[in-house]
C-alpha cells in the first residue's frame, strides 16, 4: 500500500559502504557551538559555581612549587627543622583543599552535564513522538534507536566535562604562566616554544576525529538497523521461512568489522600525536637544564628556583595538553550533535492546530463525512486514494471492500489522522479533524487495527495501555469455595 521505500537514500541494504549526502555534510560542518552552549543557560548559576571553585582549586595548587622551593633552598641548607615542618604541612594542606574542591567541582559538574543529557534525550524522543507515520515509514527504525542512544551516549564525555575542562586547564594554564615568569621570564620563553607544533597537530587530528566519528556513528546505525531486522518477531519468521539467515550474518560481521577498522583509525590518529607532543614535552625540560648550565647563566639560577620551575612546567604542559584535548573531543563530536539536532530541527507535518476547536469527545455524535480527499505518499506521483467521498452517518456501519492496493488502509490512516489529505477534508459532526486536538481525536475515534502489536508486558498492561488508570473488573462468578474438576 505504501508506494514508497522505507529505507532512507543515505543508508544501505548490502555489504557497501555508508553513502552520505552533500546535504548531511553540509550540516555536519554547520552545527554552531553557540547552539551547543545553549544547552548549559538554565545551569549558568552552577557553572559559575564550578568555575568559583577551579579559580580557587588552580591558585592553591600553584603554592606548592614555591613550598618545594623553599624547603631545598632554604630549610634543608639551614638545617631549620621548625620550617621544614611548617612547609611540609602546608604541601599537604595544599594537596588536602585540592583534592576536596575537585571532589566538589566534579559532583556538579557531572549533575549539570547529566541533566544536560536527560533534557537532550527527552526532547529528541518528545519531537519524534510528534513526527508523522511518514517520518517513521521512510526512516530505519535502528537508525532512530542510533541517534536517541548510540548518538547523545557519544557525546556524554564532552557534555559532562568539556565545560568544566576548559575552565580547569584553561585557569590553570594562565596561573602556571604567571608563576613561571616570576620565576624566570627567560626560562618561560624558551618553554612557549612547544605551543606551535602542539597546535598545529591538534588541529590535523581533530579533523580527521570528525570525520570519523561521523563515519563511525552512521556505521553503528546500520549495525543497530541489522539488529532490529534480524532479531525481531518479524524479521525471525522472514529469514526462516526465507532462508536468508546467513546473508544477514554476513551483513552484521561486515558493518562490525567496519566498526573495529574505525576504532583503530580514531584511537591512532590520537595516539601519532600524543607520541609526537610527548616527545616535544620530553624535550624541552632538558633544553631547560642546558639553558641552566651555559656559561651566561651560570649562577642565575638557584637549585631550588630550577627545580620549582621544571615542576611547574610539567604543570603547565598537563592542562595545556588537556586544553588541546579537549579541543580534539569538541571537534570530533560535533558529528554527534550534527545527528542529533537535524532530528531535533525535524519540521512536525500532522500536528495540533494552532486554535484547536473545543469539544467533549464523548457528546459527538460521530457522524463523519469524507469530502473529495485525494492523498499521495510522500515520495510518490501516483495519488493512493483520489476524489473519496462518504457519508456515514452516526450509529450506521461502513465496509470498504477492495482489492489489495486500493487505497482501504491509507482512507482508514486519514481517518485516524495518521496523514492528512492532499486535498479535501475529513469531518466528525461537522469538525474538520485538523481543527482537533490530536487527543481529542483519538479519544473520538477507536482502532482496532489488523495486525496486533503487544507490549512485552503483563495481559493487563497491554490492555490498559491508554488508560493505565482503567479500574480492574471485578469477577463475575460468586464468591466460594474452588470448583473441583476432573
Amino acid at each position: 500500500m505504501e508506494p514508497h521505500s522505507p529505507y532512507p537514500s543515505t543508508g544501505r541494504r548490502g555489504g557497501g559502504a555508508t553513502t552520505v549526502t552533500a546535504a548531511e555534510q553540509a550540516q555536519a560542518r554547520d552545527v554552531s557551538l553557540r547552539r551547543v552552549a545553549r544547552l548549559f543557560t538554565d545551569h549558568r548559576g552552577r557553572l559559575a559555581a564550578v568555575t568559583a571553585i577551579i579559580v580557587a582549586s588552580s591558585v592553591t595548587a600553584l603554592a606548592a612549587p614555591f613550598l618545594l622551593r623553599a624547603v631545598i633552598d632554604r630549610a634543608l641548607p639551614e638545617r631549620d627543622l621548625t620550617l621544614l615542618v611548617q612547609l611540609v604541612a602546608g604541601m599537604i594542606a595544599v594537596a588536602a583543599v585540592t583534592a576536596a574542591l575537585g571532589v566538589a567541582q566534579t559532583w556538579i559538574s557531572t549533575r549539570v552535564g547529566q541533566e544536560v543529557m536527560h533534557r537532550l534525550r527527552t526532547d529528541v524522543f518528545v519531537h519524534l513522538q510528534r513526527q508523522s507515520v511518514a517520518f517513521f515509514t521512510r526512516t530505519r527504525t535502528g537508525e532512530v534507536q542510533s541517534r536517541i542512544t548510540n548518538d547523545i551516549g557519544g557525546m556524554q564525555s564532552v557534555v559532562t566535562s568539556t565545560a568544566t575542562a576548559i575552565a580547569s586547564n584553561l585557569t590553570t594554564v594562565i596561573a602556571t604562566a604567571v608563576a613561571m615568569a616570576a620565576l624566570s621570564w627567560r626560562l618561560s620563553l624558551v618553554s612557549l616554544v612547544v605551543l606551535p607544533p602542539a597546535i598545529w597537530l591538534t588541529r590535523r587530528v581533530a579533523r580527521l576525529r570528525r570525520t570519523i566519528t561521523a563515519q563511525r556513528q552512521r556505521e553503528l546505525a546500520d549495525l543497530n538497523v541489522t539488529v532490529e531486522e534480524g532479531l525481531s518477531v518479524s524479521g525471525i519468521r522472514l529469514s526462516r521461512t526465507l532462508g536468508t539467515g546467513p546473508a544477514l550474518i554476513d551483513r552484521f560481521t561486515a558493518s562490525s568489522g567496519r566498526l573495529v577498522d574505525l576504532e583503530l583509525r580514531s584511537e591512532l590518529a590520537g595516539r601519532w600525536r600524543m607520541a609526537s607532543m610527548s616527545i616535544v614535552f620530553a624535550t624541552i625540560p632538558a633544553v631547560i637544564y642546558l639553558s641552566a648550565g651555559l656559561p651566561g647563566a651560570a649562577g642565575t639560577l638557584s637549585i631550588g628556583t630550577l627545580v620549582a620551575f621544571t615542576t611547574l612546567q610539567g604543570t603547565l604542559f598537563r592542562p595545556l595538553t588537556g586544553l588541546l584535548n579537549v579541543g580534539v573531543s569538541v571537534t570530533a563530536s560535533l558529528a554527534l550533535f550534527a545527528r542529533v539536532f537535524e532530528y531535533l530541527d525535524l519540521p512536525v507535518e500532522v500536528d495540533d492546530p494552532a486554535h484547536p476547536v473545543t469539544v467533549e469527545p464523548r457528546a459527538l455524535p460521530g457522524h463523519v463525512r469524507v469530502e473529495d480527499v485525494t492523498f499521495s505518499y510522500p515520495g510518490s506521483d501516483t495519488a493512493a486514494v483520489a476524489g473519496v467521498s462518504l457519508d456515514v452517518p452516526a450509529g450506521s456501519s461502513l465496509a470498504l471492500v477492495g482489492e489489495t492496493g486500493s487505497g482501504k488502509s491509507t482512507l482508514a490512516a486519514l481517518l485516524t489522522r495518521l496523514y492528512d489529505p492532499t486535498a479535501g477534508r475529513i469531518t466528525v459532526d461537522g469538525i474538520d479533524l485538523r481543527d482537533l486536538r490530536l487527543a481529542d481525536l483519538a479519544a473520538v475515534i477507536g482502532v482496532v487495527s489488523q495486525e496486533s502489536y503487544l507490549l512485552h508486558a503483563t495481559v493487563r498492561e497491554n490492555l490498559r495501555y491508554a488508560k493505565p488508570d482503567a479500574p480492574t473488573p471485578r469477577s463475575s462468578r460468586p464468591p466460594g469455595p474452588p470448583r473441583s474438576t476432573t
